[in-house]
């Protein structure tokens, strides 16, 4: 590890589980910000500003500055920008995207959109999903924060952005492009950010068809933890590997 100048780890399954911190998690991002290591936490969460996340990682106990969260909202706008600075915009979704195309210079509207973006949100409605069909069909561009078909809940999986997504294909015959993870480009967006380089650069997750796939197709060095959904067996379903398997994120401290 002595050749990582700079980390990108996944949220969920690595620093929390359930709203609980995982042990050692805490302890890991007081190392880098004691030895000045740059870092950002990765969520496809579109739902929730980087502010929202930051507060909400502060109530289980994980100290994160919302300047070191980089969502797929987050990722999406700089993509969008990018693309068309000072675009339109009709969103499905919440505040994360809403706030992060506003801070971009995006102009939401149900008028003649450049863009019809879906993001996650609790508050799915038929009326919102009909708009975003009608205005793909018209010829704007289709969009998605991630492709998550389902999110987690107390009372079991609940459908999220890729489930809506797939309705939406269905009605329209046309694919979105999808910017959060597996998607590399968002950890590119990431690096950029921090100014770190893929040479020198690791993503910790706990999802091998997000994290690691990602992770690996953007060069970096990539481990993966067990303490999200990942075991032993589900590693062995997939044709590649992460470089380095741990039990838990406390195993990259500089004790261990």
């Amino acid at each position: 590890m002595t050749d990582i100048e700079c980390w990108l780890t996944d949220m969920d399954g690595v620093l929390v589980h359930e709203n609980h911190p995982i042990p050692g998690a805490s302890d890991l991002l007081q190392h880098w910000q004691e030895t000045e290591r740059p870092y950002l936490v990765l969520t496809n969460n579109s739902i929730f500003t980087a502010r929202d996340l930051s507060a909400r990682l502060a109530g289980s106990g994980i100290v994160v500055p919302e300047d070191h969260i980089w969502t797929s909202a987050l990722a999406t706008a700089a993509f969008l920008k990018q693309q068309m600075p000072g675009g339109r915009a009709f969103v499905v979704g919440e505040a994360g995207i809403l706030t992060a195309l506003h801070e971009a210079g995006f102009v939401m509207t149900e008028s003649n959109p450049d863009f019809v973006v879906v993001g996650e949100t609790r508050n799915y409605s038929f009326e919102a999903i009909t708009k975003a069909i009608r205005l793909i069909n018209r010829g704007a561009r289709f969009i998605s924060t991630n492709p998550d078909a389902t999110g987690p809940s107390a009372e079991g999986p609940l459908p999220a952005t890729g489930a809506i997504n797939a309705l939406i294909t269905k009605a329209t015959g046309r694919e979105p492009y999808v910017v959060g993870k597996p998607n590399p480009m968002m950890f590119r967006s990431a690096m950029n950010r921090i100014g770190a380089h893929s040479e020198n650069t690791a993503m910790i997750g706990d999802r091998m068809d997000t994290d690691i796939i990602a992770g690996m197709e953007a060069g970096l060095r990539t481990y993966l933890v067990m303490t999200g959904i990942s075991d032993r067996e589900e590693i062995e379903k997939y044709p590649f590997r992460p470089d380095v398997i741990l039990d838990s994120v406390a195993d990259l401290l500089p004790d261990r």
